[in-house]
């Protein structure tokens, strides 16, 4: 019988002159890393060594030319360009996002070919990422495009909260338009979908959050709470799933309300991150929730201010590797469980 690989986890290399080389780097220094995965990395061996000496790395990698020659138990570069790149951390430098949608592009076809097992993808510069290839507000758009093409939830998550967004990359004054009843109940099953296959929650519980201060005071505040949220909510209700809400996001997080739930769902991205990256800052993680793929990143940005300087906290990148593989195993097990494919419950969204 062959034996089975480590689950492969691959990596696009992101901003260049940010920190994600330090936290891949910090994060695969440690050699244990190896006992749990292989990891896989889309990118150039001229670049990892450049990063190696600068940041006097103690390190081995094997270079591939590719994704189908990965080396099971070895830390692997997919070596995707041939050009020598000056690097100058912190800068803004839109030739090397080039490099970083390549790294972006190898990875993506490599999962979905199933060269690697899931995705782990280092902080990007929206900026200096955009072309033709790239118009999107940042991976979690651009992954839904290219793997299934379906809906996406951005998920953060951590050991103790995990928080969902109605919506995530969309202005303020756009929110109230954008959320619809059809809107809310396909975020909240792909929620309950995530929390049965990806984490193990039998019944999920889940919070959701106001759209208005004071989740509208009974309309007093706007109309939406009461006209959209709440029947909304009910009708969910009714069809068995254990939903909750509208609490009013103010003093929801500071009273630990979100204790007694597995996952919190908020109307929009600051409303939800502000509170989640102040309770798990450093331990969080971004995960691409409804994927037929797995897909998880830090819940941090390039950081240009200490950029090359060695300062960067690589906790959340190690995270990010830790819980694609544990989401990884997770769905394996509760596809075998179940019968039922991922794919084949996200077609009833």
């Amino acid at each position: 019988m062959k034996k089975a690989h480590k689950v492969r986890v691959g990596i696009s290399i992101g901003d260049l002159n940010g920190i994600g080389s330090e936290v891949i780097l910090k994060t695969f220094a440690d050699q244990r890393m190896l006992d749990f995965c292989t990891p896989v990395i889309f990118a150039n061996n001229k670049l990892l060594s450049f990063y190696k000496k600068h940041f006097k790395m103690n390190i081995n990698f094997q270079g591939v030319d590719d994704a189908q020659k990965i080396i099971d138990g070895k830390f692997n570069v997919v070596n995707i360009w041939k050009d020598n790149l000056k690097i100058n951390f912190g800068e803004e430098d839109k030739f090397l996002g080039k490099f970083t949608l390549q790294s972006l592009e190898a990875a993506t076809q490599a999962l979905k070919k199933g060269d690697i097992d899931t995705l782990v993808t280092a902080p990007i510069n929206k900026n200096v990422i955009q072309s033709d290839k790239f118009n999107f507000p940042g991976h979690t758009d651009y992954l839904a495009k290219h793997l299934g093409g379906g809906e996406s939830l951005m998920f953060m998550i951590s050991q103790n909260l995990k928080v969902g967004l109605l919506t995530d990359h969309v202005a303020v004054k756009e929110v109230s338009e954008v959320i619809t009843p059809s809107l809310i109940e396909k975020k909240v099953n792909m929620i309950s979908n995530s929390l049965k296959a990806d984490f193990k929650v039998r019944k999920p519980k889940i919070a959701i959050l106001g759209i208005n201060p004071h989740s509208g005071d009974n309309g007093v505040i706007g109309k939406e709470d009461e006209e959209v949220l709440k029947p909304t909510i009910k009708k969910l209700q009714d069809k068995g799933n254990l939903v909750y809400g509208p609490y009013a996001a103010d003093s929801f997080f500071g009273t630990k309300n979100y204790q007694n739930f597995d996952a919190v769902v908020a109307a929009y991205h600051d409303q939800g991150l502000i509170p989640f990256k102040t309770l798990s800052f450093g331990n969080g993680v971004n995960f691409t929730a409804g994927l037929e793929k797995v897909r998880t990143s830090p819940d941090h940005g390039t950081a240009y201010e200490i950029a090359g300087k060695g300062e960067a906290d690589y906790t959340s990148f190690k995270e990010a590797v830790f819980a694609s593989i544990e989401i990884f195993k997770s769905r394996k097990e509760y596809e075998k469980l179940t019968k039922n494919p991922l794919k084949k419950q996200n077609k009833k969204l």
